[in-house]
């Protein structure tokens, strides 16, 4: 069972999130919460796997929330969700430790879909948002140096990060790579822990934050298919 959390300062959004998950087998809505502060105390009382989480609230914003509950022991996976333009948030939350970015204009299934996919450790945006993250690489201003933690990785995982980076799936990567789909899994989780991310789409910020991958390379165009 996905035990969730959601966030937002309007109660008829969260009755409304709760209807969508509930109705949906393995999620669990475990607790709601009005505000970033109540949000915090939450997640330390009834630890839930997933949060839906409100991005403009009175008394603290989704990215302050996300970034002290990823300082707690056992943080929760984060999506973030927004009724406004969320250019200028998107990074931002990213780099916080957010797992999803979505619209409350999204279908609902793209909710549960969001749950289910942070919950498995990826990444799951709303398209509008993906595009625009796309856009910010490709075409924004791009400074970065390699980080020693780079140092850290074998070739093969070198190899494994750069195609993520590219927006390869798992099995794009398996087929570039000449290896196993299962061997891509047990290269990106070595990444993981060796990079000190938390997911793959944090690898891809990773590269492009370090200057591994520059913008406008192949296969940035397909990030909204590999997550």
């Amino acid at each position: 069972m996905i035990k969730v959390l959601v966030v937002d300062d309007q109660p008829v959004v969260r009755s409304g999130m709760r209807m969508i998950l509930e109705n949906e087998a393995g999620i669990e809505v475990v607790g709601e919460a009005g505000g970033g502060k109540e949000a915090v105390d939450s997640v330390l009382e009834l630890h839930p796997d997933v949060v839906l989480l409100d991005l403009h609230m009175p008394d603290m914003n989704g990215i302050e929330v996300t970034r002290i509950v990823n300082g707690s022991p056992h943080p929760p996976r984060i999506i973030i969700v927004t009724a406004y333009d969320p250019d200028q948030y998107v990074f931002e939350s990213l780099t916080a430790g957010a797992s999803g970015f979505l619209l409350k204009s999204d279908a609902p299934t793209r909710f549960v879909e969001a749950v289910r996919a942070v919950y498995a450790g990826e990444s799951l945006f709303s398209p509008v948002v993906t595009r625009q993250l796309v856009e910010r690489y490709v075409h924004g201003p791009h400074v970065g140096t390699e980080s020693p933690a780079t140092d850290s990785l074998t070739s093969r995982e070198m190899d494994v990060l750069l195609k993520v980076a590219q927006g390869l799936s798992n099995k794009e990567t398996a087929l570039a790579l000449f290896i196993s789909v299962g061997t891509v899994k047990t290269h990106i989780a070595s990444i993981l822990v060796k990079l000190n991310v938390r997911d793959r789409l944090q690898i891809v910020v990773y590269a492009y934050e370090t200057g591994l991958v520059r913008p406008g390379g192949t296969g940035n165009i397909h990030l909204a298919d590999s997550f």
